[in-house]
């Protein structure tokens, strides 16, 4: 076995066993995503459920999303110092760091575009908006 083969394997014995199970705890476990109000029979039972869990979602995927970043601001930093005499390799590593950059810029401007609009719905300037419930 080569050793991308070997690298690929423990990858996915990395999402199995790390990356499964957290995302399985989802309904009640180290990182609790849906409220316990929804875990009982019939599900979430108000609008104050569903922002809680909406506060939720975004929280995790924020977490997600600059976890994310950081490790392709790595890869890309890995490029470009490996690739140093390459002149195309370093342009990729430069685009690689470009979009990184932009595409955190937009998630983390969107995530404030929605906590504006919830804040501005549910009339709350100065509390945090899923805190009203």
């Amino acid at each position: 076995m080569s050793y991308k083969g070997v690298a690929r394997f423990f990858v996915a014995i990395a999402i199995i066993f790390i990356v499964a199970p957290t995302v399985a705890f989802g309904a009640g476990g180290l990182v609790q995503i849906v409220p316990e109000n929804c875990n009982d029979i019939g599900g979430c039972h108000s609008v104050c459920d569903l922002a809680t869990l909406a506060q939720n979602i975004l929280n995790d995927a924020i977490f997600i999303a600059v976890f994310l970043s950081a490790v392709l601001f790595a890869w890309a930093g890995f490029i470009y110092l490996t690739n140093i005499a390459n002149p195309g390799e370093v342009s990729r590593a430069k685009g690689m760091f470009a979009n990184v950059a932009i595409g955190l810029v937009i998630i983390l401007a969107s995530w404030l575009v929605v906590d504006v609009i919830m804040r501005t719905l549910v009339g709350a300037p100065l509390l945090p908006w899923n805190a009203i419930c």
